[in-house]
């Protein structure tokens, strides 16, 4: 067989229309049916896979390998979000092939991209779209008429299926036009430290906003009195709440179940509040 035989036969591996369809319906029937507070969205991300896996990958430990790969934390606004699943089926499809692209770097755009995409799909969707569909079936309901909820399933119904299925395609487009380019391993090196950062520049905003621990302690020493917090916050501020994250990021990585760390949580929780420390 010659080289370029070779060639044809290790890049023959190729998703079909079908198999996209597959995907796209899953992700917008089941991303959300199966939500948990350690991994969220990522049970629905990796159902949603199968087809691709199945297509792409022949052997139980390779497949077993992507499975595992969309097992880790997922979560994002789920129709502007299908862009996500979208670009992914392109890159697992480049990786299946011998590509440049490796898991960790599929990993990367799904963290890189999950907050962003997040933002402004619960923005437009939730507080826009879902807002107007409403207040045109509340007002047609409010006066008698049975149309209401109707209309207002079938305009945010079709919203959410256009848009879906609009984005979805668009990812998987975009993946292909971008992964023909990217042929430099360093490149990609490149691009996933990049979205790693990005991901983790969006794990420190969530920090800082959804995490609050301050102390009231005082210390008094003759007429001084020294706050506690003003100092932990003149060395770094928000110490406190970043120390309860790297706890509970230690503690995940020693494979520490999350009920016991929500239970260790409410229990540090209960005596700080009892003695007044937190």
């Amino acid at each position: 067989m010659s080289d370029s035989t070779k060639s044809e036969v290790v890049k023959k591996k190729k998703l079909t229309k079908r198999d996209l369809m597959r995907v796209f319906l899953l992700w917008e029937t089941t991303s959300e049916s199966c939500l948990s507070y350690e991994r969220l969205m990522s049970l629905g991300f990796c159902h949603a896979m199968v087809p691709v896996i199945n297509r792409l990958y022949d052997t139980k430990e390779e497949r077993a390998e992507a499975l595992k790969r969309h097992l880790v934390f997922f979560n994002t606004e789920n129709n502007w979000g299908a862009f996500i699943p979208g670009m992914i089926c392109s890159m697992e499809e480049d990786h299946a092939n011998g590509g440049a692209v490796s898991g960790e770097a599929i990993n990367a755009i799904k963290i890189g991209l999950m907050g962003p995409l997040a933002g402004i799909g619960d923005t437009i969707t939730q507080g826009l779209v879902k807002t107007i569909a409403l207040a045109v079936g509340v007002d047609l309901a409010t006066g008698g008429k049975l149309a209401g909820p109707i209309v207002y399933a079938l305009i945010y119904g079709i919203y959410l299926i256009v848009l879906g299925f609009t984005t979805f395609t668009q990812g998987y487009n975009l993946g292909q036009k971008v992964l023909t380019k990217i042929t430099d391993k360093s490149v990609m090196k490149k691009l996933t430290n990049s979205l790693s950062i990005l991901g983790l520049v969006i794990a420190g905003a969530m920090t800082v906003n959804n995490v609050k621990i301050t102390t009231p302690l005082k210390i008094v020493a003759g007429s001084s009195k020294i706050v506690v917090q003003d100092l932990l916050n003149s060395i770094l501020p928000g110490m406190l709440s970043v120390l309860a994250v790297v706890i509970c990021f230690v503690l995940l990585r020693k494979n520490v179940s999350v009920f016991k760390i929500m239970i260790g949580l409410f229990v540090v929780a209960m005596l700080c509040s009892f003695i007044g420390v937190l």
